[in-house]
């Protein structure tokens, strides 16, 4: 129903990296998702499912040291997490993909990546469009529980 490799799960693990308090679930629930996902679309061979896990936790990862820990989630900080969280995705699949399936030479490791190019420019997408619905929907959430308060202080007694 959707181009390969254009999921919301990377966005999800950035942003519960940033929002939720307990590290533990934040980093667990998109490993969670993956693994309802692969229930039903079915599993494969356990070398790609280790990466693909792997690497959606270290995306996890990548987003409580950059948006995570105090340090708020301005627009241009979630956008470079996203892409940086696609940049380690597409680096840690792709070099599994790449010690499994292909010859281990420079070759082999060039043509690997190469044709993983679409996937990458899937993935990124797929990950800043669910940044943005995440982190934006949080925000405009919050504008709206504020308004009422900032009416209600500018009302006079």
């Amino acid at each position: 129903p959707h181009p390969p490799n254009f999921t919301p799960v990377a966005a999800m693990a950035l942003f519960g990296a940033a929002m939720l308090p307990d590290k533990r679930l934040a980093l667990l629930a998109p490993l969670a998702a993956l693994l309802l996902s692969d229930l039903f679309l079915g599993f494969y061979g356990w070398e790609g499912m280790a990466s693909v896990y792997g690497a959606t936790l270290l995306v996890g990862l990548l987003g409580y040291l950059a948006l995570g820990r105090g340090r708020g989630g301005g627009p241009l900080r979630i956008v470079a997490a996203s892409f940086g969280g696609s940049v380690v995705f597409f680096l840690v699949t792709n070099a599994a993909c790449w010690w499994t399936g292909y010859p281990h030479t420079a070759e082999g490791l060039s043509l690997c990546f190469t044709l993983a190019l679409p996937f990458f420019r899937n993935e990124a997408l797929g990950t800043l469009l669910g940044t943005g619905v995440l982190f934006g929907g949080h925000a405009l959430i919050l504008r709206a529980q504020a308004a009422p308060r900032k009416r209600a202080a500018a009302t006079p007694v």
